[in-house]
């Protein structure tokens, strides 16, 4: 969890495998918020994805790479409540 100081708006978010899978919109409550363009098509467009930051292996340059790869750390996704 030290990696969230180092975390900036902006920054890629990539897996482990240098998929993308987001772009950084803040730390959230222990979690990567990402922006609502990078949410999807269908029913996931339109909502903040988040992904939790025990996720986040290493911090590269202007990217966030994560532990899993990009099609497991979907799977570890949340997005925001509605209502």
């Amino acid at each position: 969890m030290g990696h969230a100081s180092q975390v900036r708006e902006g920054m890629e978010v990539i897996g482990a495998d240098g998929v993308h899978i987001g772009t950084v919109d803040k730390v959230e409550h222990h979690r990567l918020k990402l922006t609502k363009a990078d949410s999807g098509m269908g029913s996931h467009a339109g909502h903040n994805h988040y992904v939790p930051l025990g996720l986040v292996a290493e911090i590269e340059g202007e990217q966030v790479r994560l532990t899993a790869t990009a099609a497991n750390a979907v799977l570890f996704e949340t997005e925001e409540s509605e209502g």
